[in-house]
C-alpha cells in the first residue's frame, strides 16, 4: 500500500467523497450503535495509511506469507485455441493474473491481511466475517490463526453444503463456522447475521468484510488493499510487453477482485475494462445474480448501490452456480463506474461458466474457481473479436479445489 501522488480532480480514482459516496452510491446506512465503530475504523485506517511502519509490516507479510507478487502468465494454449476460431489476424493475446496462487488460494487474503492488521492496531481480539464460497472465510481463519485471534465465520447453510472443503479448512484453522438458516441461506443472509453479531458485540469485535461493499470506509478500504493486484499487473505488463494492457476482465460478485485489478488503470483511457456478473439461468429467467443487468438502486448492508429487488423494493433472491457471486448487490464503486460508463459490465450463465471451467483446465492445466470461470467465459467471446496484438488480462482470482465436489456432482459422467 505505497504512498502515491494524489490523482487529479477529474480522476476516476478520486472516490469516495468525505461522506463515503461514489456519486449517488455508497455512504453509510447503519444502526446508531455501529456509527462510533465505523468512525473509529475510518480514523484507524486513515492513520495506518500514513504510517510507514504499518505499510512496511504489511508488505513484509504480503511477500513472505502470502507469496506476492503473483505471476502474470501468458495463457498460450488458450490464446491459440481462441485464435483458431477467429478471423485471420484476430485473437487477443491472453494473460492470467494468477492470484489463485496466493496463500489460501484466492485474492481474498490481500484484503484480510490489511483488516487483521487494523484489528490488532485497534485492540480487537475477536474477528467476525461473512463468506459465500468460503475463500474469504478461509483467509480470515488463516490470518486469525497466524496472529492468535478468535475467529467466527457466518456462512449460509446452502453454501456450507456446496463448499464443504472450505468449511473443513476453516475449522482446521480454528474458526467457528456458523451455518445461517434464514432467507436463501446464502451470502446475503450470512452478511445479515454478521452485522447482527457486530451490533451485539461492539466492544471487542472487528468485522472483517470480504468485498467492496458495506458502509464507508469498507468499499474504499477493501479496494485499496486489493489494488496491489492492478499495481503488480501494470508493472509486470510493462516489463513483459513494454506497454499497458488493452483490456482487463474480472468476475463481479461484490466486486473486490475486479476493483483490485481495475482501480490502478482507471485513469488510463486506452485500457478497456469488463466486469462479468453471474447470469445464472439467464437474465430473463429471474434466476441470476446480475444486479447491474437486472436490478435498480437501493440500500442494503449499509450502502446504496444496484440491487435485485421486487416491485415493492424488497430484496429479491439471487442465484448463481458460484457461491462467491451469489449476492443480490454489487459494490457501490462498481455501480458508479457503470453509470459513468468507464467499465463495461457483461454477464455469463452457469453453463457458460462450467464450459470455461473445463476449457481452462484442459488447455492450461489450471483448474479455476467457478467465480473467475465466469470471466473466462466472456474472454472466450471477447478475445476472438480483438486483433492479435491486443493484450488482454483476466484476473484468475481463485483456484478450483473448493468447487471440485460441486462440479463433479453437476457434471457426473459428462467430463
Amino acid at each position: 500500500m505505497p504512498v502515491t501522488i494524489a490523482p487529479p480532480p477529474n480522476s476516476f480514482r478520486n472516490g469516495p467523497d468525505e461522506r463515503g459516496r461514489f456519486g449517488i452510491f455508497g455512504g453509510r446506512f447503519v444502526a446508531e450503535t455501529l456509527m462510533p465503530l465505523i468512525l473509529d475504523l475510518e480514523a484507524a485506517y486513515t492513520a495506518a495509511k500514513a504510517d510507514p511502519a504499518f505499510q512496511a509490516e504489511m508488505n513484509s507479510h504480503l511477500t513472505h506469507y502470502v507469496g506476492r507478487p503473483s505471476p502474470l502468465y501468458y495463457a498460450e494454449r488458450l490464446t491459440e485455441h481462441l485464435r483458431a476460431q477467429a478471423a485471420p489476424g484476430q485473437g487477443a493475446k491472453i494473460f492470467f493474473k494468477r492470484d489463485e496462487l496466493n496463500h489460501t488460494g484466492s485474492h481474498k487474503v490481500n484484503n484480510v491481511l490489511g483488516q487483521i492488521m487494523l484489528a490488532r492496531r485497534m485492540g480487537k481480539p475477536r474477528i467476525i466475517a461473512e463468506t459465500g464460497a468460503g475463500q474469504h472465510g478461509v483467509a480470515t481463519a488463516t490470518l486469525c490463526a497466524r496472529f492468535g485471534l478468535k475467529c467466527v465465520v457466518y456462512m449460509g447453510a446452502v453454501d456450507v453444503a456446496r463448499q464443504a472443503p472450505n468449511v473443513f479448512r476453516m475449522k482446521m484453522l480454528g474458526a467457528e463456522v456458523v451455518p445461517v438458516q434464514s432467507g436463501t441461506k446464502t451470502l446475503k443472509d450470512a452478511m445479515n447475521e454478521a452485522l447482527r453479531d457486530w451490533v451485539t458485540n461492539v466492544a471487542d469485535t472487528f468485522y472483517c468484510i470480504g468485498t467492496v461493499a458495506g458502509p464507508h470506509p469498507y468499499p474504499a478500504m477493501v479496494r485499496d488493499f486489493q489494488s496491489i493486484i492492478g499495481r503488480e499487473t501494470k508493472q509486470q505488463m510493462l516489463e513483459m510487453e513494454g506497454r499497458l494492457p488493452d483490456s482487463l476482465v474480472a468476475c463481479i460478485g461484490g466486486g473486490s477482485n475486479a476493483m483490485g485489478l481495475f482501480h490502478p488503470f482507471l485513469d488510463d483511457p486506452e485500457v478497456a475494462m469488463y466486469g462479468v456478473e453471474a447470469a445464472g439461468h439467464g437474465i430473463s429467467s429471474g434466476l441470476h445474480a446480475a444486479s447491474l443487468s437486472g436490478g435498480k438502486p437501493g440500500v442494503l448492508h449499509g450502502n446504496r448501490t444496484y440491487l435485485l429487488q421486487d416491485a415493492d423494493g424488497q430484496i429479491a433472491d439471487a442465484h448463481s452456480i458460484s457461491a462467491g457471486l451469489d449476492y443480490p448487490g454489487i459494490g457501490p464503486e462498481h455501480a458508479w463506474l457503470h453509470e459513468a460508463g468507464r467499465v463495461t459490465y457483461l454477464s455469463a450463465t452457469d453453463q457458460e461458466a462450467l464450459d470455461a471451467f473445463k476449457q481452462c483446465s484442459m488447455l492450461e492445466g489450471i483448474i479455476p474457481a467457478l467465480e473467475p470461470a465466469h470471466a473466462l467465459a466472456k474472454v472466450g467471446e471477447l478475445a476472438p473479436q480483438k486483433p492479435q496484438d491486443h493484450l488482454l488480462v483476466v484476473n484468475l482470482c481463485g483456484r478450483g479445489d473448493k468447487d471440485i465436489p460441486q462440479v463433479a456432482e453437476i457434471l457426473g459422467t459428462r467430463l
